[in-house]
């Protein structure tokens, strides 16, 4: 491909372990490429796992170089940008409340009913993130491993999204990390996210770059390969930041900014 002109991650198992903040050195790679092309970070996380897994360990950086971040909680049924001051929200779709209540009732019903509902957990199991509804069988905080042994082929979760489906039939119900179900409004996925983006930022999909851990056929990352966005499949964090370290010397120098 050409030299990219944006590139786009997921966050969790590909930027940051799982609910975890990124480590310094990715924070540095970051902010390195957005002093040479648009960042765009998307995933079905929420707003404040963006701002305290993200923001948070951004630091002080100039601010002509956060304003080339784009963040794209609940696969960009939000969207922050940089404001000169800090990452505010451009737009937020969300879930009407009947629709919200339809699909907390439907995930908990038949969870239980399939013997999914634990009884011991790392936080709560079901969270209303305004745009998604996203069921968690261990809870948000639960340990890294713990999380990857619990349904290791993806059985549990596709029954449990089969079960809620046809409950919630204006809805979108699918798998999302190695322990949840999402439900959003028809239609939302990374796709979704990254189409918007494109449409904002007038750059085409052949023009970005995208790093996710799941780009396999029925991972919550494939929809972007499917749109035609150039993929490379990572492996935790570490991996790729040495795909990173190889990226940066072929992107040129740094932009301008107001501070140089």
């Amino acid at each position: 491909m050409t030299t990219p002109r944006l590139v786009a991650f997921d966050l969790d198992d590909t930027l940051a372990a799982s609910k975890a903040a990124i480590e310094p050195r990715i924070a540095d790679l970051l902010l390195g490429l957005a002093e040479r092309v648009e960042v765009a970070i998307i995933s079905g996380g929420n707003e404040e796992q963006f701002r305290t897994q993200v923001v948070a360990r951004l630091g002080a950086a100039d601010t002509a170089v956060l304003q080339r971040i784009h963040l794209l909680p609940t696969c960009g049924t939000r969207y922050l940008r940089h404001d000169g001051t800090g990452f505010s929200l451009v737009y937020a779709r969300d879930l009407s409340p009947a629709q919200k209540a339809a699909a907390l009732t439907a995930l908990e019903e038949e969870a239980r009913r399939l013997g999914l509902w634990e009884s011991e957990t790392w936080g709560p199991i079901l969270e209303d993130r305004g745009s998604q509804i996203t069921f968690s069988a261990l809870g948000q905080r639960a340990p890294h491993d713990v999380k990857k042994a619990w349904d290791p082929d993806g059985s549990r979760r596709a029954a449990l999204r089969d079960a809620v489906a046809p409950r919630v039939p204006d809805l979108e119900v699918r798998s999302g990390g190695s322990t949840s179900i999402d439900i959003t409004r028809a239609g939302i996925d990374k796709a979704y996210g990254m189409t918007e983006l494109a449409e904002r930022t007038g750059i085409p999909f052949g023009e970005m770059l995208f790093y996710g851990d799941r780009l396999d056929e029925g991972g919550n990352d494939y929809p972007v390969k499917a749109l035609g966005v150039p993929c490379v499949a990572v492996d935790g964090w570490e991996d790729t930041a040495e795909h990173l370290d190889a990226l940066l010397p072929t992107l040129g120098a740094p932009a301008p900014t107001a501070a140089s």
